[in-house]
């Protein structure tokens, strides 16, 4: 199995479609067995979900994500585990291991955001609009 994290400087980069990087674990037998970093390659919200599955990427982990980035990867058949914040490889090992902690309704659902803020760092239940106004 596949796994990729949204990946910035060693942590988990907090808004999907803006990600310039992705760390892809190779998972087996409840172990990560192989990492590498890719480039997105400037690509957007719509095509990242197809770049990931031409890596072969069966789940993604990230912080922040829009319903329609949700929609483009649940149609290529990649989980999304949102809502997840830290270092990159602890997220990886822990999902790899079954025992990572996730927010299944995370949603960023507008794409005007200021800076300086993750969305994926903090859990409001249900669905999230970023409302505080300093989404990232």
């Amino acid at each position: 199995m596949k796994a990729a994290v949204t990946y910035e400087s060693g942590t988990v980069f907090q808004h999907f479609g803006h990600t310039e990087f992705f760390k892809i674990y190779e998972i087996a037998d409840g172990k990560i067995t192989g990492s590498e970093l890719i480039s997105s390659g400037g690509s957007g919200h719509g095509a990242l979900a197809g770049l990931l599955k031409e890596q072969g990427v069966n789940a993604l982990i990230c912080g922040g994500i829009g319903g329609g980035a949700k929609t483009a990867l649940a149609e290529a058949g990649i989980a999304v585990y949102g809502g997840v914040s830290g270092d990159a490889d602890k997220a990886a090992e822990d999902f790899a291991a079954g025992k990572l902690s996730y927010d299944p309704d995370v949603m960023c659902s507008h794409h005007s955001h200021g800076e300086g803020h993750t969305c994926g760092d903090h859990s409001h239940g249900g669905e999230h609009e970023c409302r505080h106004g300093n989404c990232k």
